[in-house]
Parts: C-alpha cells; sequence; structure tokens
C-alpha cells in the first residue's frame, strides 16, 4: 500500500493505494490513471466545465475480459468528497442530490483517487449561479451492433455529418472508447433539450430512411443485429454521454478520443489506449467547445444595454500602438472598496481584484483574488454600474500604462508596471503569486520587488488611498461598525464589564430570552481571534437546527424562538415530560435538532416539524421525526442572574444543572483547538464549530465578536418578495422565489431560488404565499429581466438559503432552498459576511 499527501492547485489531497491495478489485463495502476488524469486535463476539463459528473466507480479494478468488474454508478457526490469541491443540486423525485462540477485539476485527481474512472456529463451546462442552461452541444452516438465495428460507424458518421453540414452545424467525431462513435455538434444554446432531441430523432431517422440496411433509429435492441443504432436520445437533459477524454471501464484503459475526419478514413481505425492519447497534439474537438472563450464568463454576468461597460461581440482589440502590453488599476466603489488591477494578456485583460491595492512597501503584501477576464475595451472604462447589476458601484480609472513582462506562468507572474507621468503609481516592479485556487476566485499575494529588474533597490510608494471620495462604500458592513454595535448597542453589556450575579430576579420578558449571536468567520479569522483573546478558545460544534430558549420552572420546560415565538407546544417530547434538570428554576441557551439516519443534524428533515399547528399533526410527526435539545449556555439559575459570569463560570453551572439530564437533553462537548474541530466537524458532515471566547459575558440579543461561527457551507437568511412562475414540468407552480436582504435603503434584492424544493415544498409555499400577494414591488433593484414576470408578494417570510458567494452587487450565487424560518422576522435578517 502507498500513501501520501500532495498539494495541488493550492489544495491538499491525500493519495492512497496508488501500486493498486485497476487493468489487470495491462497491469495499469491507480497512480498511471491519477497521472493520466492529471496530464490530459488541459484538454479534458473544457468539456467538463460547469457541467454535472455522474461517475462510474471501479474501486476493486475493472476485471478482464472473463472476469468483469462490477462498477458503481454515483449521481451524487460523495459525502466524504473534499468540501473544496464545486457541487450544485438537481431535483430529483427523491430530493434534491448535490452533484459535482469538475472545473479543476484538484477535483479531477480526487475523482481518480476513488476510482471513477468513466465521468460521464449532459449537453447543457449550468450557469455561475447554479441555473440550468439550454444544450450547447448535439451528441448522436453511433453504437454498432452485433456483426459490424468502427469502420461502418465510420460510414455512418459521414452521412451524418453531410446532413448537419446542410443545416448549418458542422459536427466532429469522437471514438468512444467502448464501440462505436460519438459525434459533436456545437449549438447556440438557444433550443431546448426537447427542441434539441426532435431534431436528432429526425435525423437519425433521416438517415435510416436513406440506408435501411445498414442503420436502426429504433431502441429496441432485436433491431440492431448487422446495423449501427443511431442512439439520439443522450441529447435527453436527463441523460449523460462519456465525456471526451474520459477513460472507459473496460479490460483495456481506452479512453474516449477526439478524432480528426481524415482518422475516420483510415480502414484499420481503432479505439485509443490513454498512452496513446497522452502522445496526441491538440484537440481535435476544441471547435465544438468554442464557447469556453475567455469572454465567457465575463459576458455571462452582463447584459447589453443594463450596464455601461463594454460588451464586445468577440473577445480581442485594438493592440497597443507600441506593441508594449497594457495595463489599468480602476478604483471600485462596489458593496467593498477595492481596486481591480488588470494586464493585458493574449487579447484580454486578465484580472485581480486587490482589497487593498499596490501594496507601498517590500514589507507587505496584498491579497488579490483573480475574477473573470475583461476584454480590451475596459482599459479605459469608467462609469456608474446601475445597482443590481453583477459589480454595481462606481469606478474610475486610478493609473494606467503599460507593463515589462519577466515570468508569466499560472502560479506566478512577474512584471515591472509604468504608470502615467501624473498618476500615482509610478514604475514598480511587482510579484503576483497564487496561494490557493485555481483561475476564477483563487487567491494570489501581490508583492512589491526589494529590487528592480536590474538588481537595484526598489523605492517604496505612497499608500494606496480612495481618489474618488464621491464614491460611498456602505459603512454598515464595515468591521469596525459591526465590532461597535456587538459590544455597545442593543441592550448588552460592554466586554469585560461585569453585572451581579447575586440578587433574585422575577420572571424572564421577552428581551431576557433574546439569545446571544454570533458572528460568521473562517477559521483564519477564528484563529487569530482566539490568539487575541489569549488562552485556551472555547470551541463547540454547530448544530443544524433551530435556537431554543428554554424556560425551566422545576418541572417543565417551556421554549421560545430567538424572536419570542413561544415553540411549548410543537415540541411535547421537550416540553411534556420531566427533563430531569433540577427543582429549581433557570433559564437555558441551546439547540432544537433533528438527526438523521446516520445520527447527524438535519435541518430540512426539522423543517418536518417546524411548521405543524394543529395537536394530532404534532403527535404524529412526534413520532416520525423526534428532536432533541442540545444545551451550550445558561442564563440564569435557581432565580439568579448568571449572564455576567464569564462563559467558562457559565459552563460549570450548566454541567452542574444538565450534565445528568435525561435524554432528549444533553450538553454536547466541546473542543480547545480550532483547527481540530473545524476538520472534526467536517468528517462528521456537521454544519461548522462556534469559537467562542472563555472570557465572554452573555449578551441577549447583540450578535458578538467573541462568538464566532465558522460554517463548511454558507447559509443565508432571506425575505421572500416575489415569485417567478414555473415552466416546463413546473407550470402552474412556483418557478423560483425573488428574495432580498434588508439594507440602508429598504429590502435590497438578493436573486433567484430556484432549487431545493420538493413537491410538498412548493405546495406549503404556494399556500403561504398567495394570500400575500401585492402589486408593490417590495425590493430595492431587481433587474428587469427578473421582474419582468414576476408576481410580488408582501415582504412577511423569512427562509434560509444555501450559497456559494454574494456577487459584488449582492445577488446570491447558486442559491438552493434550506426551509421556512418561521423563528425568524424581517427585521432580523441580516447579510451574513
Amino acid at each position: 500500500m502507498t500513501e501520501q499527501t500532495v498539494r495541488i492547485g493550492g489544495r491538499r489531497l491525500r493519495l492512497s493505494n496508488l501500486d493498486k491495478v485497476l487493468y489487470p489485463e495491462t497491469g495499469t495502476t491507480k497512480g498511471e490513471v491519477i497521472d493520466y488524469y492529471s496530464r490530459i486535463a488541459p484538454r479534458l476539463l473544457p468539456h467538463l466545465a460547469d457541467r454535472p459528473v455522474t461517475r462510474k466507480r471501479w474501486p476493486d479494478g475493472v476485471g478482464t475480459e472473463a472476469d468483469p468488474g462490477t462498477p458503481f454508478f454515483a449521481k451524487a457526490l460523495e459525502p466524504g468528497a473534499p468540501t473544496w469541491v464545486r457541487r450544485l443540486p438537481i431535483d430529483h423525485s427523491s430530493g434534491a442530490k448535490d452533484y459535482p462540477l469538475v472545473d479543476d485539476l484538484p477535483t479531477l485527481v480526487h475523482l481518480a483517487q476513488v476510482a471513477s474512472l468513466e465521468l460521464h456529463v449532459p449537453q447543457w451546462r449550468f450557469t455561475r449561479e447554479g441555473e440550468r442552461q439550454n444544450p450547447d452541444r448535439l451528441v448522436l452516438d453511433l453504437d454498432p451492433g452485433p456483426g459490424v465495428g468502427l469502420a461502418e460507424c465510420a460510414e455512418v458518421a459521414r452521412w451524418a455529418r453531410e446532413i448537419l453540414r446542410d443545416i448549418g452545424l458542422d459536427p466532429l467525431p469522437v471514438t468512444s472508447g467502448s464501440k462505436g462513435i460519438h459525434l459533436y455538434a456545437r449549438l447556440d444554446a438557444r433550443q431546448s433539450s426537447e427542441a434539441v432531441s426532435a431534431v436528432a430523432k429526425e435525423l437519425a431517422r433521416a438517415i435510416e430512411a436513406d440506408h435501411p440496411d445498414l442503420v436502426v433509429s429504433q431502441m429496441a435492441k432485436a433491431a440492431r443485429p448487422g446495423k449501427v443504432f443511431i442512439d439520439w436520445s443522450q441529447n435527453n437533459g436527463s441523460k449523460t454521454t462519456i465525456a471526451p477524454y474520459s477513460l472507459r471501464g473496460r479490460p483495456q484503459p481506452t479512453v474516449a478520443a477526439p478524432r480528426t475526419w481524415a482518422e475516420l478514413d483510415d480502414p484499420h481505425l481503432r479505439h485509443l489506449l490513454f498512452s496513446e492519447v497522452l502522445d496526441r497534439e491538440g484537440d481535435p474537438l476544441a471547435p465544438v467547445e468554442r464557447d469556453q472563450e475567455p469572454l465567457r464568463a465575463y459576458l455571462s454576468k452582463r447584459a447589453a444595454g443594463r450596464t455601461p461597460e463594454p460588451i464586445p461581440e468577440a473577445p480581442g482589440g485594438a493592440p497597443a500602438p507600441d506593441g508594449a502590453p497594457r495595463f489599468v488599476i480602476q478604483e471600485h466603489h462596489a458593496s467593498r472598496l477595492h481596486w481591480d488591477l488588470r494586464l493585458e494578456r493574449d487579447g484580454v485583460l486578465v484580472s485581480w481584484a486587490v482589497p487593498k491595492g499596490v501594496p507601498p512597501t517590500t514589507a507587505k503584501n496584498s491579497l488579490a483574488v483573480m475574477t473573470e477576464d475583461h476584454p480590451l475595451a475596459y482599459l479605459d472604462f469608467a462609469g456608474e454600474i446601475p445597482r443590481g447589476e453583477y459589480g454595481a458601484g462606481t469606478m474610475t480609472v486610478w493609473d494606467t500604462g503599460t507593463y515589462e513582462l519577466e515570468k508569466w506562468r499560472d502560479d506566478e507572474v512577474i512584471a515591472t508596471l509604468t504608470g502615467r507621468s501624473d498618476g500615482p503609481l509610478g514604475r514598480v516592479r511587482l510579484a503576483l503569486i497564487r496561494t490557493e485556487g485555481r483561475g476564477e476566485k483563487s487567491q494570489w499575494l501581490l508583492h512589491r520587488m526589494k529590487t528592480d529588474a536590474e538588481g537595484r533597490a526598489q523605492g517604496e510608494g505612497n499608500p494606496v488611498v480612495a481618489r474618488d471620495h464621491s464614491a460611498r462604500v456602505d459603512p454598515s458592513a464595515s468591521h469596525a461598525d459591526k465590532h461597535d454595535t456587538a459590544t455597545g448597542a442593543g441592550g448588552g453589556t460592554a466586554a469585560g464589564a461585569r453585572r451581579p450575579a447575586e440578587g433574585p430576579t422575577g420572571p424572564p420578558t421577552v428581551a431576557d430570552l433574546r439569545p446571544m449571536l454570533a458572528t460568521s468567520a473562517t477559521p483564519g479569522i477564528a484563529r487569530a481571534a482566539a490568539a487575541r483573546w489569549g488562552g485556551t478558545p472555547w470551541v463547540e460544534m454547530k448544530w443544524d437546527g433551530i435556537r431554543g430558549v428554554g424556560i425551566w420552572d422545576g418541572t417543565r420546560l417551556r421554549l421560545r424562538s430567538r424572536n419570542g415565538n413561544d415553540l411549548t407546544a410543537a415540541y411535547p417530547e421537550l416540553t411534556g415530560v420531566d427533563l430531569g434538570l433540577g427543582a429549581d428554576p433557570a433559564v437555558f441557551d441551546g439547540e432544537i435538532v433533528a438527526l438523521d439516519a446516520n445520527g447527524r443534524p438535519s435541518f430540512p428533515l426539522l423543517q418536518k416539524r417546524m411548521n405543524l399547528l394543529q395537536p394530532r399533526e404534532i403527535e404524529r410527526e412526534a413520532k416520525r421525526t423526534p428532536v432533541q435539545l442540545y444545551l451550550f449556555d445558561v442564563l440564569s439559575a435557581a432565580g439568579r442572574e448568571v449572564a455576567s459570569l464569564p462563559l467558562s463560570e457559565r459552563r460549570r453551572v450548566l454541567e452542574d444543572l444538565a450534565g445528568g439530564a435525561d435524554a432528549p437533553v444533553m450538553v454536547p462537548p466541546v473542543f480547545d483547538d480550532v483547527d481540530a474541530a473545524v476538520s472534526t466537524s467536517s468528517r462528521f458532515g456537521l454544519e461548522g464549530v462556534v469559537v467562542k471566547d472563555p472570557g465572554s459575558t452573555y449578551h441577549r440579543g447583540v450578535r458578538s465578536e467573541q462568538w464566532l461561527k465558522v460554517k463548511h457551507s454558507r447559509t443565508q437568511e432571506v425575505v421572500i418578495g416575489g415569485i417567478r412562475p414555473g415552466k416546463g414540468n413546473r407550470a402552474g407552480a412556483i418557478g423560483s422565489l425573488l428574495v432580498g436582504v434588508p439594507g440602508a435603503d429598504g429590502l435590497q434584492y438578493a436573486g433567484r431560488v430556484g432549487s431545493g424544493f420538493g413537491e410538498k415544498t412548493l405546495a406549503r409555499l404556494s399556500a403561504l404565499l398567495e394570500p400575500l400577494r401585492t402589486d408593490a414591488d417590495p425590493f430595492v433593484g431587481v433587474p428587469a429581466a427578473d421582474a419582468s414576470d414576476a408576481l410580488w408578494v408582501r415582504p412577511e417570510l423569512v427562509g434560509e438559503v444555501e450559497f456559494a458567494e454574494f456577487t459584488p452587487g449582492g445577488i446570491l450565487r447558486q442559491a438552493r432552498w434550506r426551509g421556512l424560518r418561521p423563528d425568524k422576522s424581517p427585521g432580523e435578517v441580516v447579510r451574513e459576511e
């Protein structure tokens, strides 16, 4: 057994069993499979980009011709997959499943590590926002029946080529690596999968009518002996085809290999082994993926007429008069002030967003995040990008000029930039060094070199300050403002202060029951905060449920949600029995959770309990979906206030009161290491962790930076303000929800949510939203395209979505519905940073 940990594209992967033989007839090992996929990635990845990938896995090898191995067909991404693997949901009758998207080398290597030999994809792609597009290619699968082979498939391919060319399509062939030939033709993505399937079916029938002695278009296998079956059905939106350059799970490691038409004329045409494919130059199938041009991402985020930004019909533009490559640094007052650094390269502007601008000193680097390539016309762009559009805000040219390139690799760029004679940059030698990720969203360091290109010491520059003072950045999102709010507003006590813990208290008021809230953070931010706090951090698992503040009277528990709603009747297994919390009254803080079959908290499962009102329904569902109460804090005990005590002392009080409580109440353990807790949480499929200052007091109703929540996937509470009617199989129902997040100017539009719904969920949402219908648009900044067929509703219901990120314009990308939050009111919703 061999095992090693490697770093690929900024990701750590553990590779094991590299010497395990996966192809016994040739002795090909897993290590050789990983090597193949690593080397073929530049040709393979464009054919996979933004397409959901299903896999056929052979963890025990493919076997032999006489004794073939058994594959596992995988649709949903495996639970143990790395959290950084990009994934998007597809709805099934059994619920939504997350499919992997293979856009980078680390993901491809991970799939090879788990013996995913065959990669299958549909003919359509997702948008970057997670919406399903129309197919961008047509495929015909020429499958030889008994008695015929590749030569006959090649003959049929030539006939199909003639017909496709007559209708303006130029197909290219792929020997499938299994039996037959695939033909691919690029489409303009204007037609639905149903329309493309209909065209492919008629084409197959036409060829069959002209050549009935060799061609069949019927599905029946009995009709195939001695003929080539033209399988047109793989254009169906629910079907997939082996990806070009994918290995096959055959006795020998053959590949679905793109070929030239001249090769198909070879009477000895055969399938190619992976070693032969690696020896070939270029990608004959590249023209089919022409939409993978550098500006595809740029164009997908912008629409002509809705933004003053340049919308070119094709990449490129006029080169610099003297041939020197150009650059521009733009000051961008979007939702966050930053500077965009763009370098001319291969006809486009390769771009990075730099929050703090060019570092003025060699002693400090600036973070730079790679964004999508921009057209050359962006070199002098300045203007106001409208609210609601991608990158909304004011953009001005901070400095521009030319640069002298020393090095350009995929992980390092070194160049000397010369700005305008009166500009703030001057002449400076810079290095960009990739530290994490690959492509768009990858992270880099922008470094000011100590010497210039000739080895002379390079002077320091002036600190970068905003020049366009008329453009304002939203101050409510600043770190300092959040900190001030957390420690001094909302009725909380300033950090470090203590209120007396003695003296009896009366019955708790609504204000007394407002729970303390945590601020969103990354593991790095949490580690840094723990270092500032000093001592050992207090790290708890984050349980995927709803907050429950429990009022114990000595015999029974009453429950309140974080917005004060009475939950007592909804959870009788918690409130109708003696939980063994002692004879004295107390107030506890905790989380109500429902556990799935693997013992993990499941928010979607808890949804079955959250919206029930009738006692009979509650009783019935309580048997099917029982809940537990995980307690992690205590506010008062024996009628005395303890919220002003440090967390470490409150924990001792909590364990004294509830450590021996009866099920279904428990006090979960805590960790003292941020990284270990994050790793454990991920390994067991939990939501994340909460890192707390052990010296923190309890600030009722305040979101504090002494409590930091670190999630593996991002979630956001949203207010529902509109419906877009469904189409296709959702005709007559909700197609998507229009949602927003309250901001300084009102309910700021945050985009559409169209996935993650089951039929029951859609029916319940329709029933709840129909009475809220109104003619008034409740949002700020809805694009015209989204508003065109919207049905508005009063913004009274709160839901929760899972998402990838916020765009600079505040739109949720890849948002997926998680459920309603009846425990939250619209006024409580805040943007998660």
